[in-house]
Parts: C-alpha cells; structure tokens; sequence
C-alpha cells in the first residue's frame, strides 16, 4: 500500500498525464480503446477517491453513492452532461471540466464538416477510390459558402470562434442565442442576431453550437426541420441529441435537406435513458447525402494532452484541499444523498 489516494481514469491517456497523476495518486488507467461498461467502472470506482471522465461515462447518482470515498471527478470534458451535477454536489464531490480548449478544434471541425458536405469533398473521394478518374465530368455540383447564409445556433465560446473563422468566407452569419431577449450577449460587427425561426427559416447552413440540456434536446426535430430552408444542409458538431435524426433521415429522404454533417450522435448521450441504440441506416448509407465523424471534433494531438493535463491538474488540486479549475460546482456544503432521482442532465457550462 503507498497511501496515495486511488484514481481512475476511464480511458487511455499519454504518458505525460499519466506521470503527473502518479506523483499524487495509485492511479488505475484503462489502456484499451475500448471503454469501460457502466457497471464495471462503477465497481472499480468503488474505493477511489478521484475519477478521470471521459464521454464514454456516464456518472449518475446511483454510481456516486456506490463510491464513498470519491472527492472529485475531473472531466476531460467541454461539458458534463453525462454526469450528475447536483448527485456529485450533494455528495460533496467536485466536477471540473474543460471549458476553453476544446473550442478552436471543435470550430475548425466545423468548418471543415461545412466544406465536405457542401462541396461533396467526401462522395468524390469515394467516386475516385470506387472507380478510378478519367478526368472532368459535370457532376457532384455543390453549395459554397462564398455566398451563403450561415445560421449558428448557440453563440458562445463555440458558435463565436466558428462565426470568426467563417468571416473570410464571404457568408451572411446569423446567429440566435437562447437568452430571455433572443439576442446575442454582446453585438458582433459581423453577426446579425435574429431569434430561432427566422435563422433556420432563411440559412442555407445551419450550424449547431449548444450545450445538451432538456430544453435543447431535439431543438432540431420534425418542426424545424419543416421550417427550414428547402435544400439547406444542418451541420452538427456539438451534441448528437440536439438533433432528432430520424427526422433528418426522414428529410434528406423527401429531398427537404440537402445534406446532414455530424461529428456527434444521438447514442453517446448517456443522461437520455431513451437513446437510440445506433445512428440511423439512412444516415450512414454510402448513398447518403451526409458527410459522419467519430467525435473528433477535439482530436488534435497537442489539445487532447492539454485537456488531459488540465483535468489531472483539477484532480490533483480537489485532492490537495485546493479548489481546482472548472469546477461546475462548489460541494463544501453539499451531504452525502442517502436516496434522490438523478438529474437529468448536468448543469451546462457556456458553450
């Protein structure tokens, strides 16, 4: 035994984040790419006094009553909307995140998913692969930007750094924030603030920047997508379950959508019990006018081992009796729950 308190951490990490953890913590590190299930994290859990999340967890209340001795759980998260907030307060345990490096990879992204679907960067690669190249032919015509009307749905840390990077593109931008007034928290020069119906009724884009709370589950669903643009294309970079994608299918099916662009799924989000076990075949079908990411929106080598280290860091500092970065919550008055429902969701940070 070293007497060092015991942390998990839920998925593979680099060495460095590794190394730092160790000089505080019996640290404990699934290796495999493959996540741990639920039921056997919570066991593991069981005795540590810190955990390292990731977004293949979810942490609910359930899970931390199971795990008497745990004192913070240090999300390599954006968000926690996998976690329970006020389970973890109430239990007098400490959840930090990540707020701030996850936003210019996630932006760059989602550029990068408005070129492919717009300009079918995807299908020609796969027409070329399939077939070979014979040379021009009148075919796979697009959507720019140079031109088009871009709505982003959610303007804070993320909606604001992809309306940046778009302004050398030539688009309109409009964008709606979810505050009493519709308007955006401060006038951008570039950006016209407009409230939700009108963004998705005259966007030739739009753009998904929200946190995943119960109000904005399914703000994209069979109303909106109706109310939307004939021929636009819905790019999702944020939360799979801001969108309902039966509906998209169904819409890019009648030929209402252009295109659907995601890097997030309705299947990952573990605070839904009614998940959807698979994205829909419709979506993922070679023939499919959609362009599909497996979460990368953060898969920058250099900002993984940033979100890491920071989230060690916060770990460290609950354990020291230091208040630690990106807590969401302050649990030095909070008790151990004896019995509560879940929240649904974790309290969202700005987005």
């Amino acid at each position: 035994m070293t007497g060092k308190p015991k942390v998990v951490v839920t998925n593979p990490i680099f060495a460095e984040t590794k190394a730092l953890l160790d000089q505080h913590a019996t640290v404990l590190v699934n290796t495999s790419l493959e996540p741990w299930p639920y039921d056997e994290v919570r066991a593991i859990c069981a005795d540590a006094a810190g955990v390292m999340a990731f977004m293949t967890d979810r942490i609910d209340a359930a899970f931390i009553a199971d795990c008497p001795k745990l004192r913070v759980i240090g999300a390599a998260l954006k968000g926690a909307d996998n976690i329970d907030v006020s389970a973890a307060t109430d239990a007098g345990v400490w959840l930090t995140i990540v707020p701030d490096l996850l936003t210019i990879p996630t932006a760059e992204l989602a550029i990068g998913l408005m070129l492919s679907l717009g300009r079918n960067i995807v299908a020609g690669d796969r027409s070329i692969k399939a077939r070979g190249f014979r040379g021009w032919r009148a075919q796979l015509y697009g959507e720019g930007l140079s031109g088009a009307t871009v709505g982003i749905v959610g303007f804070g840390l993320v909606g604001r750094a992809i309306a940046g990077r778009l302004t050398g593109f030539g688009c309109r931008l409009l964008a709606y924030d979810q505050t009493p007034t519709q308007k955006l928290p401060e006038p951008v020069p570039y950006v016209t603030a407009t409230g939700f119906d009108d963004l998705i009724a005259t966007s030739d884009y739009v753009v998904l920047a929200l946190p995943l709370t119960a109000e904005t589950q399914h703000i994209i669903d069979v109303r909106a997508i109706a109310a939307m643009k004939p021929g636009a294309r819905l790019v999702n970079p944020a939360r799979g379950s801001l969108v309902d994608e039966a509906a998209v299918a169904d819409a890019i099916e009648r030929g209402h959508l252009a295109g659907y662009a995601a890097d997030v799924f309705e299947c990952e989000d573990w605070a839904r019990d009614d998940r959807p076990a698979h994205i829909d075949a419709r979506l993922i079908s070679p023939s499919a006018p959609t362009v599909l990411t497996p979460h990368i929106g953060s898969g920058v080598t250099q900002v993984r081992r940033e979100i890491e280290l920071s989230a060690a860091r916060s770990i460290i500092d609950a354990l020291s009796s230091r208040v630690p970065d990106g807590a969401l919550n302050n649990p030095s008055l909070g008790q151990r729950r004896t019995s509560a429902e879940p929240s649904r969701y974790a309290q969202p940070a700005a987005y």
